[in-house]
């Protein structure tokens, strides 16, 4: 028997991807964002409250990054998610963490986090739910060490974590299962 929750934002898992920024005094801005993800080849889609410091950052600059956090920043990306930039404008510089401006976009590309997308804003759409965010994808970056031996991003070594929704807690992610678009091919031939 299945029990009725009603209208729910339940999906899981739930992206954890830090948005990169800069402030109007070019000081870095980062916030952890779990609603969005690719849209298209190139594309990606961000879901926004409006009122957000980082909003105000996208509007101005028209670029930003976003990364995916290793289990290893856990503790610093929750932070980030959590501290108002307008509350905390300091709040990146506490972390400990450390950021390069990206060489494509204007916007910064923190170190500690394996894989990074540098991204153009396109367009800033008002919906009825919030706002969209559309970026193109310009450039991605990898570390080293999250590559395997052909020179591809390895997932597992990317220590992700995904969101919880539905207990508010994190996961980790990364033990392959089986090859996409291979292990159910069985049942084709039936």
């Amino acid at each position: 028997m299945k029990k009725d929750f009603g209208v729910k934002p339940w999906l899981y898992p739930m992206p954890t991807y830090m948005i990169g920024t800069y402030n109007e005094d070019d000081t870095v801005d980062v916030m952890m964002m779990a609603w969005g993800g690719i849209c298209a080849e190139d594309m990606v889609a961000l879901n926004l409250e409006e009122d957000h410091k980082t909003v105000l950052n996208l509007q101005a600059r028209r670029a930003f990054t976003l990364a995916v956090p290793g289990t290893d920043t856990i503790r610093e990306s929750d932070y980030l998610g959590t501290a108002s930039a307008k509350k905390f404008p300091d709040k990146f510089a506490k972390t400990g963490l450390h950021a390069e401006k990206s060489s494509r976009v204007d916007a910064p590309v923190i170190t500690e986090y394996p894989l990074t997308l540098e991204c153009e804003v396109v367009e800033m759409q008002q919906q009825p739910y919030g706002l969209r965010v559309l970026g193109r994808i310009v450039n991605v970056l990898a570390d080293e060490e999250v590559l395997d031996d052909m020179g591809r991003v390895d997932a597992a070594k990317l220590n992700a974590f995904a969101f919880d929704q539905m207990r508010n807690g994190y996961y980790a992610m990364g033990e392959k299962l089986g090859q996409a678009w291979n292990i159910g091919a069985g049942y084709l031939k039936k």
